[in-house]
């Protein structure tokens, strides 16, 4: 990696400044200025006299100084040039801006592994615009990413560096998919001890391994076999609704989701009633049920006139740009 080269070229090129300024100072008893003076020039062949009359030793010194600093000095204007020409720079750069806007987010997602399973979350998140975050370690992953757009962080999401980097302690939740279910264990047992309010969902590929994931703080476990049988089974039975949820998913001019409006405290819309608030008269949404978060009930279809109150949800259909700004209304920012 030409990164790793630049910084060798550079230690390297220390070093010779170092031994010039302490072998003038030490053979020829010059002061420091004198003795790195006398190294900048000599390395840079810029064709000056000497600083002051060597002696022979001081000589035999020197020519060893150009040879050595010379060849260091060649191969880091060298590894430079070709730091600057392959891109990597610019790399560089761009992952501090990355870094620099992850570190602006708050209330964000962390996907952690950008398997088979991830790219299908990045790709839902992305289409309902939310805030993201993907840590995963293969770099060519991390390029096409960040050629699209979105921001991700490089590394083993087991370990807590990596976790904090992606904006841990701020984060809303963290989904973890990586290829084993221990790995995701490990990750769910990190992130809740870095942010204990944060909500984490975790695949799980056997059984036996959802309870100890749950057992590690995830408030969630999905079995990606255990949902592709209900699919199938789906498929038989009720083949128009299947119908009807791929078509929704998978809609090109508007995306439709099945959402959530939570009323937090000091909501705009708490102690409103259902029709008072407008949304059962939005245009692309409508209100499909009520959920009680404290009871953990619901009423499905709930009547117009009910009143709204602090931890209620309110669960719509409808295109999430209609959705999105309901939700800003019910609980808009703090100025």
């Amino acid at each position: 990696m030409i990164y790793k080269r630049l910084i060798a070229g550079l230690a390297a090129l220390s070093l010779v400044f170092i031994a010039g300024v302490g072998g003038y100072m030490a053979i020829e008893g010059w002061s420091m200025l004198d003795a790195l003076y006398m190294t900048v020039i000599t390395i840079a062949s810029v064709g000056y006299g000497e600083t002051h009359p060597l002696s022979n030793t001081g000589r035999i010194f020197t020519i060893f100084l150009i040879l050595f600093g010379c060849g260091v000095l060649i191969y880091g204007i060298s590894t430079f040039t070709a730091f600057v020409v392959e891109g990597e720079l610019t790399d560089v750069l761009r992952r501090r801006k990355m870094q620099k806007k992850i570190g602006q987010l708050k209330g964000h997602y962390i996907i952690c592994g950008a398997g088979e399973t991830g790219e299908y979350v990045i790709e839902e998140l992305a289409k309902t615009k939310k805030d993201f975050v993907v840590i995963e370690k293969d770099a060519e992953k991390i390029k096409r990413f960040e050629e699209q757009g979105i921001l991700c962080v490089e590394g083993d999401a087991t370990h807590d560096l990596v976790l904090k980097r992606a904006g841990i302690e701020r984060a809303k939740g963290l989904i973890t998919s990586l290829h084993s279910d221990a790995e995701n264990l490990f990750v769910v047992f990190t992130a809740k001890k870095l942010n204990t309010s944060i909500r984490v969902v975790a695949k799980a590929v056997e059984e036996e391994s959802e309870q100890k994931i749950r057992m590690a703080g995830a408030d969630g476990v999905v079995m990606p076999n255990f949902i592709g049988g209900l699919r199938m089974v789906s498929e038989m039975l009720r083949p128009a609704v299947v119908n009807f949820l791929d078509i929704m998913l998978r809609m090109k001019d508007k995306t439709i989701r099945v959402d959530e409006i939570e009323i937090f405290s000091g909501s705009s819309f708490a102690g409103m009633t259902l029709e008072a608030t407008g949304m059962l008269n939005m245009e692309d949404a409508t209100v499909v049920a009520l959920m009680d978060r404290k009871a953990g009930t619901y009423i499905f279809n709930p009547p117009k006139n009910i009143v709204l109150k602090e931890n209620n949800v309110i669960i719509v259909m409808g295109n999430v740009d209609v959705v999105n700004n309901m939700r800003e209304k019910a609980n808009p920012p703090a100025l």
